[in-house]
C-alpha cells in the first residue's frame, strides 16, 4: 500500500524516525501532565518541563537527590532538565507537562 497526504497507509500511522534511537535532545516521544507531589516521583523522569503558568517550580533532578528551586519561569517557557519528581511544596507555577 503507498502512503496517503496524511503519512497514513490504511489506519496505521507512519512513523518516519522510528529507526532512530530515542536521546535526551531529541523531541518529546510521550507527554504527561505533571501534578506536583511531595512524596511522589514522577511516572518517567523528563526531558523537559512545559510551563502552562508562570511561576516557581522546585524539583529534584534525575541524577541528585537535592530539591532545586527554578523562579519566576515565564508562561509558555519550556524548562530542559531531567527530572524525577516536582515537590508541591514551593511550586507555584501551573499547567505543567512533562516531556519525555
Amino acid at each position: 500500500m503507498a502512503l496517503d497526504q496524511t503519512n497514513h497507509i490504511g489506519d496505521f500511522m507512519i512513523d518516519r524516525f522510528a529507526s532512530f534511537q530515542d536521546s535526551p535532545a531529541g523531541p518529546a516521544q510521550a507527554c504527561f501532565a505533571i501534578s506536583p507531589d511531595d512524596a511522589a516521583e514522577l511516572p518517567t523522569a523528563t526531558k523537559a518541563i512545559y510551563i502552562g503558568e508562570a511561576g516557581n517550580i522546585v524539583l529534584v533532578p534525575l541524577s541528585g537527590t537535592a530539591e532545586i528551586t527554578f523562579a519566576n519561569l515565564p508562561a509558555g517557557a519550556i524548562l530542559d532538565v531531567r527530572a524525577r519528581a516536582v515537590k508541591a511544596t514551593g511550586t507555584t507555577a501551573a499547567a505543567l507537562v512533562g516531556l519525555a
